[in-house]
């Protein structure tokens, strides 16, 4: 249908619905393809040029009735796609819901445009209903924030929303979201005060019907070193290297290092494959993290902790070279916080890393071409196969299952049937699902027990691996995978989201588990260990201090909920399985939409 077709009267064109329109087609045209919206009636001009650009097929619409939801759930897609998602919701106790996705794309540097609508300022501090200070909400954790001025303060010409300043903003707000040498990518803020009406027919000029969108912007936005400046009323920038900086820090360059001092590469969270290319060419040994996306390759450090715990290998450590955001364990805690120790931090998408207070951030690191030394890199590979776990179960006796000696021949039979009968426990549980991912699939980790369980016991995979490791709380975890899942299986492309939780934040994020009907499902696995509480608890000095009934009343926190039954609730198909064998079988087999998997665990 033509946009003359769609040609609004004067007597339903709303200012508010030219404002939205114009932002919204800027932000498509810049190469935004998702817009997350939670519904509101102060942001229905937004939510409906949202529903006419998904009509035209210009975008994918996800709807969520939970702004928290669909926080994460932009999270999620920026994760993935290192483009920023638009989150639409309305004004008052809805914005504030967007503070946890907030706080975690700017510590992890993850691209989000905030698009909060708001009473005009009139209406602000005299008991408005749904009115209160949205303007600085989030201004210690967003690369931009701006308070618009209101559409008919702009320009109150039918052509208004057409206006420089709409086009200068959603310009902005794109490159601030995606970052540049000089700030990380992260989160924005546009609040967007309207005024009544509140909505009427969507303009022609909104996006031409026919036109293609514009090809997605490089994910680092500008040019290297370039800055931008707000040009458009109550704009603000932050620096993404400190929280609060009204000026971001200075571009950093590449840095060669020398060889020569005992070196060790560390793969913290979003490290990505950067840090075993370094490893690998100077012949240096790597600790990656499981969450890293750079647990591969053959200096790979197995069984990395108790390595580390070797004072003839940790205290000879002269230098280290940081990727990401190391988070799982207290020995790389201690060595990244020894004084003694050359610390170069790579700046990645989230904070600068400076836990000894002389670590040096860098933009990258090469090293020269030169002969690895063997000695230091070989005695961390024989530590290294010390402490590797190997979790594949015994190889059937192939002697005894076609011995022709009954009692031999019984023997190895109950030997396998104990094998596919044996019970699920953390180690086997986070192997079934490790095994069953590869370079097409998606892997995202909750921040619980079974997080580090994986980082113990698991070996090497190049795996895409996501996990909410900037504060790493377990906030969001299903609408995070959510995210993940749609973004990574635009285009019809192949692969299976697959989320490891425990039952605690799956629990706390259950209101993610609602799509609507109207949206295709994703495919995507939760798979839930469930050991009737937070057992992470158990492990922490805590446990050894706190009487047993305190402990378990406001720590552990026993629930008795049953899963099955919210799966059902919200239309996930569910399998409860208890074994190895029917774990295996249940990842491996084709995947149609969502797929809620409880693994039921001992404390």
């Amino acid at each position: 249908m033509s946009g003359a077709e769609h040609a609004p009267t004067p007597a339903d064109r709303a200012p508010a619905t030219d404002a939205a329109a114009a932002l919204l087609g800027a932000l498509v045209a810049g190469g935004v393809r998702h817009v997350v919206l939670s519904p509101g009636s102060r942001s229905q001009a937004l939510a409906l040029v949202a529903a006419e650009l998904e009509r035209r097929g210009l975008i994918r619409l996800h709807v969520r009735i939970d702004e928290r939801v669909a926080g994460f759930t932009a999270l999620g897609i920026g994760r993935d796609t290192r483009m920023p998602a638009a989150v639409v919701c309305t004004s008052g106790t809805a914005v504030a819901n967007l503070m946890p996705a907030v706080l975690e794309a700017h510590h992890s540097g993850v691209p989000m445009l905030l698009l909060t609508a708001d009473r005009p300022p009139e209406l602000r501090g005299i008991g408005a209903n749904q009115a209160t200070h949205q303007p600085g909400m989030f201004s210690r954790f967003v690369r931009l924030e701006v308070d618009a001025v209101t559409p008919q303060d702009i320009d109150d010409a039918p052509t208004g929303a057409q206006s420089a300043e709409i086009a200068v903003l959603a310009a902005d707000a794109l490159t601030a979201a995606l970052g540049d040498r000089s700030r990380p990518a992260g989160p924005v803020h546009l609040n967007l005060p309207y005024r009544n009406p509140l909505s009427g027919g969507v303009p022609p000029w909104l996006i031409d019907a026919d036109a293609e969108p514009a090809p997605a912007p490089a994910a680092r936005g500008a040019e290297p070193g370039e800055t931008v400046d707000a040009t458009v009323s109550g704009a603000h920038y932050q620096g993404g290297g400190g929280i609060g900086q009204a000026e971001p820090p200075m571009p950093l360059e590449p840095v060669e290092l020398t060889r020569g001092p005992n070196t060790l590469v560390v793969a913290g969270a979003d490290a990505g494959p950067a840090a075993e290319d370094l490893a690998h060419a100077g012949g240096w040994p790597l600790v990656a993290e499981i969450v890293s996306g750079a647990r591969f390759g053959r200096n790979l450090v197995h069984g990395y902790r108790a390595v580390l715990s070797r004072p003839d290998l940790a205290d000879a450590v002269e230098r280290v070279v940081v990727f990401g955001h190391p988070t799982l364990s207290r020995e790389v805690a201690a060595l990244l916080s020894r004084p003694e120790v050359e610390v170069w931090a790579v700046r990645g998408p989230g904070e600068d890393l400076n836990l000894n207070g002389t670590t040096t951030a860098v933009a990258a690191v090469s090293v020269p071409p030169g002969e690895a030394d063997r000695a230091w890199l070989g005695a961390w590979m024989r530590a290294s196969r010390e402490e590797a776990v190997d979790l594949s179960p015994a190889a059937p006796d192939v002697d005894g299952l076609a011995s022709a000696v009954p009692q031999e021949r019984l023997g190895a039979i109950s030997a396998e049937m104990a094998v596919l009968k044996a019970p699920l426990d953390r180690e086997s549980l986070v192997d079934a699902v490790w095994r069953a991912s590869w370079p097409h699939d998606r892997l995202l980790f909750a921040s619980s027990r079974l997080v580090r369980v994986a980082d113990t016991v698991l070996g090497g995979k190049k795996v895409p691996v996501h996990a909410n490791r900037g504060l790493a709380g377990i906030d969001g975890i299903v609408a995070t995978g959510m995210g993940i899942a749609v973004a990574s299986q635009d285009d019809a492309r192949a692969g299976v989201t697959r989320v490891l939780t425990g039952d605690l934040s799956l629990l706390h994020d259950v209101g993610a588990l609602l799509l609507p009907g109207a949206e295709d499902e994703p495919r995507i696995q939760v798979i839930v260990g469930n050991d009737g509480g937070g057992t992470i608890f158990d492990g922490l000095e805590v446990a050894g201090t706190a009487p047993p009934e305190a402990a378990d009343r406001v720590l552990f926190t026993p629930h008795e909920a049953r899963l099955e039954q919210l799966a059902l609730a919200y239309g996930w198909e569910y399998r409860r399985v208890t074994t190895r064998s029917a774990l295996d079988q249940v990842l491996t087999s084709p995947v149609g939409g969502r797929q809620l998997i409880e693994v039921p665990l001992a404390r």
